[in-house]
């Protein structure tokens, strides 16, 4: 199994982060008894940087990661073990979420285990707009085998979702548990403009209502599941605002067998996207081709349908990521217009062998869903087995694909394919200079528009002057993007300013 980690600023795959076998401890002659996590990070040609692992003493598996705006970034993994080795914590009972925060090289800032006597799994993480973040989990309720009763349950059915809100220093301010009768499962959490989230979760429970948990805090609350289930799963939608509240939420299915795995933002709202086994029934407006389909939904920012689409590439369909192409970044802090969807999956093999089955796919649709065209990836040396986990659009028209290949499964190794597609560079809105983020605190990210350094034909010098045109900084790139040391510089307004032997460009960037 495997989870990959993109830098939103950079653009680029930062982390490959894997499950792995028991490894021996050199420094302590010991080993652990299970899996760890391991970290690697590559630069924008895909040579690696540094490799890092984490150990406990059994096993722990990543779930999500997050790079920070001042730079670094957040693991979130789902632990079985206790204090020893790398952690630092006692267990808090059963299985729990283990948040380690590491600098841009590896380096561990702190580390945090959330949990209960109930069993915690970790499968989102976010940064919030006042640096702290939002941490997304499942909840099992526990079970008392020995008196045949369930045991002091901490939600309101046999699976939750549990999201906890944390300052950038790892304090726990509050948690919500959100479910319902039945089986509820977090896929994906994503920002939204205003402050808060949207939680896309795999839905088995309707109705309950306006249910109290029995163990309310005060930094403890609950929202029990008020939208009604049409078939054995369905996409639930939950959108918490900065607070954490419960603002709306929706539910989206058939009659069959629905499941919710990614959330895009658009101009005009959301994207849901997965995978359907249901026909046209329920409140699913388009049927199925074959086996399982993938199923797209758009939102406005209210939740409310503005269309929904069906896909097929025959068998079963899984659908992994989602990216949207979008305009020119917005002046009020508005979502840039949306000019296309790029998706991303595999198609697993189910009763007949197709040819394409188990190889990396991509989309493509327009604005409104429709399909412009398809691709199966190969790339070098291809295997029996080929499962995606993300697909990434990168701000120069290029795009990753990063999954696991293998003569057969549970053997996988990595496999990573980046590749150039002529007609999204064209969609991707071009300036000679953009910075972000900005305004800065730690550290800026400079992109570059001549088309020269896509190739690394020429080198660009970039400097940084104060308003009195001093000169503070400079650094000479043959890259499309370029990460600069903003640490220093007091609060104020800086021009940054970039030189080729034929062109040049400038900035202003505020240091908060």
């Amino acid at each position: 199994m495997a989870a990959w980690l993109f830098h939103p600023f950079a653009s680029l795959l930062e982390f490959l982060c894997k499950y792995i076998s028991p490894i021996e401890i050199a420094s302590e002659n010991k080993q652990n008894n299970g899996y760890d996590l391991h970290l690697m990070k590559l630069d924008q040609q895909g040579n690696e940087m540094w490799e890092k692992y984490f150990s406990g003493k059994n096993h722990d598996f990543i779930g999500s990661t997050v790079a920070t705006q001042e730079g670094g970034f957040l693991i979130s993994a789902t632990t079985y073990s206790s204090i020893g080795l790398d952690k630092k914590d006692h267990s808090k009972g059963g299985s729990d979420i283990w948040l380690i925060r590491i600098n841009e090289f590896g380096d561990e800032l702190w580390q945090k285990t959330l949990g209960s006597s109930s069993d915690e799994e970790a499968k989102a993480v976010i940064q919030t707009t006042d640096f702290g973040f939002l941490v997304a989990g499942n909840v099992t309720l526990s079970f008392d085998s020995a008196q045949g009763t369930q045991g002091k349950a901490k939600g309101y059915g046999s699976k939750d979702v549990i999201v906890s809100k944390l300052d950038k220093n790892g304090k726990e301010l509050s948690q919500i548990i959100l479910g319902g009768r039945a089986l509820n499962e977090i896929e994906k959490m994503i920002p939204t403009l205003d402050g808060g989230a949207l939680l896309g979760i795999y839905s088995r429970s309707g109705i309950v209502g306006n249910e109290k948990l029995k163990e309310n805090s005060e930094k403890s609350s609950g929202y029990s599941k008020r939208s009604e289930n049409f078939g054995e799963g369905d996409f639930w939608v939950v959108k918490l605002s900065k607070e954490g509240k419960v603002e709306w939420e929706k539910n989206f299915g058939g009659t069959g067998d629905d499941h919710l795995r990614t959330l895009a933002l658009t101009s005009t709202g959301f994207l849901i996207g997965g995978e359907s086994r249901s026909p046209k029934s329920g409140n699913k407006s388009v049927g199925i081709e074959e086996g399982t389909d993938l199923w797209l939904i758009s939102l406005n920012d209210r939740g409310e349908e503005l269309w929904q689409k069906s896909y097929n590439f025959k068998n079963r369909d899984v659908l992994m990521g989602m990216n949207v192409v979008s305009g020119k970044p917005s002046t009020d802090n508005r979502q840039p217009s949306t000019k296309g969807i790029l998706l991303g999956g595999y198609t697993q093999a189910e009763g007949r062998i197709e040819t394409e089955d188990e190889t990396f796919w991509m989309l493509y649709l327009d604005q409104n869903g429709n399909e412009q065209w398809r691709k199966h990836v190969k790339g070098e040396n291809r295997q029996r087995e080929e499962r995606l986990s993300d697909i990434r659009l990168n701000r120069d028209g290029s795009i990753i694909l990063a999954g696991t290949s293998a003569a057969e499964l549970g053997k996988e190794n990595w496999k990573i394919v980046k590749l150039g597609d002529k007609q999204l560079d064209q969609l991707i809105e071009k300036q000679d200079i953009k910075i972000y983020p900005n305004p800065v605190t730690d550290y800026a990210y400079v992109e570059l528009g001549f088309e020269g350094l896509r190739e690394g034909a020429f080198e660009a010098e970039i400097s940084v002057y104060d308003m009195g045109g001093r000169k503070l900084e400079t650094v000479k790139t043959k890259n499309k993007i370029t990460k600069i040391n903003t640490q220093p510089l007091i609060q104020g307004a800086y021009l940054v300013v970039v030189k080729t032997n034929d062109k040049a460009a400038n900035a202003k960037m505020i240091k908060k």
